[in-house]
């Protein structure tokens, strides 16, 4: 979906719930139906959550404001990741819901603002943003760490993402999951994630290791080692079990890896 199109579905269906439902007139007009556009929507949204003892909601919603019309592409790849959930969750019953309520969508719109800032060279304001997001989400995802578009992240409860890791497009993450390093060792010492890949819930990934493109990583595995594409792990230690049944296991999520196995 393009960006007119999910701003005309959320003001849509923002509409007619505040005909049926009287309690969401206040903040859907707040956040919805009396915003300029989509990036208005956003800023507003991660204000709302975000706001607090370290930065008020208006600090917040000037800097995300200012920054999503500076880097514009923030405000696509917060489409894409939208659009992923209400594909991808099967909880999910409309686009409002994620903007609204979804931690993992929301902790990932934070993140990017976060990056960004990163990438600006001001790391002070970019791990407090950090610090506020693992705060009040529940997920920790450093802001150097280097994430593609179209994700979904599944309850996002003890999400942990390192400074060195790279995740590549339409990646699932169920909640627990950890891109880590080994150990107190320095420099390029996280994961690396392909296109397409789905993590399972309490997957543990650690090390500078190759999770290849469209590979499915079952719950509670320990990856310590590269994983070729279309493979399933499992396991502690994980190891290979099968291969997925579906060309892009993210966009299915299909749990039960028992189907994959050889």
């Amino acid at each position: 979906m393009t960006i007119d199109e999910v701003e005309k579905t959320l003001r849509e269906e923002a509409s007619k719930l505040v005909e049926r439902e009287p309690l969401s007139r206040l903040m859907l007009e707040e956040q919805v139906l009396n915003r300029k556009d989509f990036a208005d929507m956003l800023s507003v949204t991660l204000a709302c959550q975000l706001a607090g003892e370290v930065m008020d909601r208006s600090e917040l919603e000037k800097m995300f404001g200012e920054l999503h019309a500076k880097y514009p592409e923030l405000v696509t790849c917060a489409v894409k990741d939208l659009h992923a959930t209400v594909l991808r969750d099967a909880a999910c019953t409309s686009y409002l819901e994620p903007l609204l309520f979804f931690k993992g969508f929301q902790g990932l719109q934070a993140y990017r603002v976060a990056h960004v800032l990163w990438e600006e060279g001001r790391p002070f304001p970019a791990k407090m943003l950090q610090s506020i997001i693992s705060r009040k989400f529940g997920m920790d995802i450093h802001p150097a760490a280097k994430i593609g578009y179209g994700l979904l992240i599944d309850h996002a409860t003890n999400l942990v993402i390192g400074e060195t890791a790279i995740v590549g497009n339409n990646v699932s993450f169920l909640h627990g999951v950890t891109l880590g390093g080994t150990g107190n060792e320095v420099g390029d010492r996280h994961p690396k994630i392909g296109n397409g890949v789905m993590l399972g819930a309490h997957a543990q990934l650690l090390g500078n290791i190759h999770i290849g493109d469209c590979a499915k990583i079952g719950a509670g595995a320990v990856v310590l080692s590269d994983v070729p594409p279309h493979t399933t792990y499992a396991g502690v230690p994980a190891v290979e079990v099968g291969h997925p049944g579906d060309e892009t296991p993210s966009f299915n999520m299909q749990q039960d890896f028992t189907r994959d196995c050889r």
